[in-house]
């Protein structure tokens, strides 16, 4: 099969796919960074399952994690990599040719 035929679904990024992880990148794509806590109200997700997820994204590079202290508060902040924006980017992509291929 060439890749000129290929159907557009293969060209989605089975990391990013899961709903949860989609809702992810999705709320971090336009921030710079956001706290643990805003992101997993803005996607309406328990700490365990946004953090089982954010491991799974981090581990494809996709996502980074940065700890540190408000006062003596600790804090948690995600953004998206470099790497992370391109995949998104590609996914984002790859749903609109998804979509137009069943256009014609």
């Amino acid at each position: 099969m060439t890749t000129e035929h290929r159907h557009p679904r293969h060209d989605l990024d089975e990391t990013i796919h899961s709903p949860v992880r989609l809702s992810i990148v999705a709320a971090l794509a336009p921030m710079e960074r956001m706290e643990f806590p805003l992101l997993r109200d803005t996607i309406e997700a328990s700490d365990s399952l946004l953090s089982k997820h954010m491991t799974i994204l981090e581990s494809a590079g996709y996502v980074e994690v940065t700890k540190g202290h408000v006062g003596k508060r600790p804090r948690t902040w995600l953004s998206l990599t470099e790497r992370g924006r391109e995949a998104y980017n590609a996914y984002v992509g790859a749903l609109r040719n998804l979509v137009d291929s069943n256009e014609d």
